[in-house]
Formats: structure tokens, C-alpha cells, sequence
């Protein structure tokens, strides 16, 4: 019997778990999240393409009296089509949701790995820092810093992502810690390798299940932030297209005109459904790799 043939390297290859990524695409609840999300990225990436050969208007462009039902889906508060706002505002609540939950990520697993593998002094401080951050409202700040800033779209992205960054360091140290005790870490010290490749190469990639669904869980809280800002009017502004801003501008006329509100309401509701539960399954099967590598 050959190498490639033998009974032994069989059975490993059997006994290999499957990746995160298979589990969580064999998950029904998964498929319809993807399928949920997706579609509503889609629309958001194609929309501006489509204007405006596809309704006959430009995203601003005059199409009759307000609040009418002109066109296919009517008119907004100052006669645009409606349809064509809707086509035209998804991309940048999508743009600025995803920039701030990969700038929120980026600084709190540095802050939460760094703060896990440092220890001692330097862990209490950061993570106090952290706590104090934490006790700030979200929304809270955000408002006052884009008061002081201006509703500007690198202000919207660096404000959502830092107020991020605190509870995804609390959760990357936690993961980290359980990590680090693990022999290939001491190997890894005492053979001199240097600290931040270990934190990336060795440390990294086994705490990938939890910051997946911190991901998740944090691009669904920012694109509910995005679109709240915009809707208090201190997010994308006039005359810009986005869904936030048509439900703050339409709601006046939701009983006349409807869907002015309805349109973006229903593709937040679905986006954020479909992202939640992406989430929901990435947690459960993050926690099937854990049970898996316990046994």
C-alpha cells in the first residue's frame, strides 16, 4: 500500500474539521442572511448605474409637484422621483458603514491583542481607558463630535469607528488570553520570535471565529448609526441621495405619499435582518469549532 493510501492519513483527513466558513454556509438561517444581505448590496452598488435611463431622472433632478404620484413611485418633499433618490442613496450609507465598523475593528483588536499580550500594568491601563470609553454613550458622542466637526463623511466614519473600537478590544482580549497560553505561543517566544508576529502570525488567526461575529454584530450597529445621523440631519446632507435622509425629509407626507419613507425603511429593515442573522450563524458555528477542537 502506498504513502498517499495508508489507513492513518485517511482517517486524519476524515477526522479534519471543516473550515468556519463551510459551517456557516451549511447553515439554512445562514443562506437566507447572505441572500438577504446580498441582495440589498446589490441594489445599492448597481443603483447609481441604472439612473437615469432606468426612470427618466437623475437622483436630484426635477420630476414634477411634491409629494404627487408621478412617475412609478411618485415624487419626494421637492418633486424628485422617488424611485430614483432610492436607487441612487444606498451606496454611501453601505460606503461609510462598512469604512467605519473596518476602522473600529482595526483599532480594537490592536488595542484588545496588545493589551491580552503585554499583561500586567499596561493591560490594567488600556483597559480602563477602555472602560471609560465605554461609559460614553454611542449616539451621544457621535452627535457632539459631528456638531464640533461638521457633518462631514470622514467625521461620520472615525466617529462611528472609534466608538467601535472599545467593545471590540474587550472582546479580542478576552479571545486573546485564551490564547496565549497555548505551547506554539511559548515555542514561538523561545525560539526569540519577535511579538507582533506572533500576535499576527500565531495569535491571529485563532481568534478569527469570535472577530467574525464582531464584525457582523458591528456592521449592523453602523449602519443603523449612518442612517441615524442622516435622518437627525447630521449625516449625508442635502441634496444628496440617501435613505436616512429621504425618511427624515418624506415623513411629513408618509400618509399621502408613502413610499418616499417605505422604500428605505424596508431596505435598512432587510439589511439588517439579513446581517444579523450572518451573525447568529457565524456565533454558532465559531462555537461548533470550539466544542470540535475541545474534544
Amino acid at each position: 500500500m502506498s504513502v498517499i493510501d495508508s489507513p492513518q492519513i485517511i482517517a486524519r483527513e476524515v477526522e479534519t474539521p471543516p473550515g468556519l466558513f463551510r459551517r456557516l454556509i451549511r447553515q439554512r438561517q445562514a443562506k437566507v442572511g447572505i441572500g438577504l444581505a446580498a441582495a440589498v448590496v446589490l441594489l445599492a452598488l448597481l443603483g447609481p448605474l441604472l439612473l437615469p435611463w432606468a426612470t427618466g431622472y437623475t437622483s436630484t433632478e426635477f420630476a414634477g409637484r411634491p409629494f404627487q404620484p408621478d412617475g412609478m413611485l411618485g415624487t419626494d418633499n421637492l418633486g424628485r422621483d422617488v424611485l430614483s433618490r432610492f436607487l441612487g442613496g444606498g451606496l454611501r450609507l453601505l460606503m461609510y458603514a462598512a469604512l467605519a465598523t473596518l476602522l473600529g475593528m482595526a483599532l480594537g483588536v490592536l488595542v484588545g491583542m496588545t493589551a491580552a499580550y503585554r499583561g500586567g500594568r499596561v493591560d490594567g491601563i488600556i483597559m480602563r481607558s477602555n472602560d471609560v470609553l465605554l461609559a460614553l454613550p454611542q449616539l451621544v458622542f457621535a452627535l457632539l463630535a459631528i456638531t464640533v466637526l461638521g457633518p462631514q463623511g470622514w467625521v461620520l466614519v472615525t466617529v462611528i469607528g472609534i466608538t467601535h473600537a472599545p467593545r471590540i478590544a474587550r472582546v479580542t482580549r478576552s479571545a486573546t488570553v485564551n490564547v496565549i497560553t497555548e505551547d506554539f505561543i511559548r515555542a514561538a517566544e523561545m525560539y526569540a520570535v519577535p511579538k507582533w508576529k506572533i500576535l499576527v502570525q500565531d495569535v491571529l488567526p485563532n481568534i478569527t471565529g469570535p472577530l467574525m461575529v464582531e464584525l457582523g454584530l458591528r456592521m449592523t450597529y453602523s449602519i443603523g448609526a449612518v442612517a441615524s445621523l442622516s435622518f437627525l440631519g447630521l449625516g449625508m446632507q442635502p441634496p444628496t441621495a440617501d435613505w436616512g435622509l429621504m425618511i427624515n425629509e418624506n415623513r411629513i407626507a408618509l400618509v399621502v405619499q408613502p413610499w418616499g419613507v417605505l422604500l428605505p425603511v424596508l431596505a435598512i429593515a432587510v439589511l439588517t435582518v439579513g446581517t444579523n442573522l450572518i451573525t447568529d450563524s457565524l456565533a454558532r458555528a465559531a462555537a461548533n469549532s470550539n466544542t470540535g477542537a475541545s474534544k
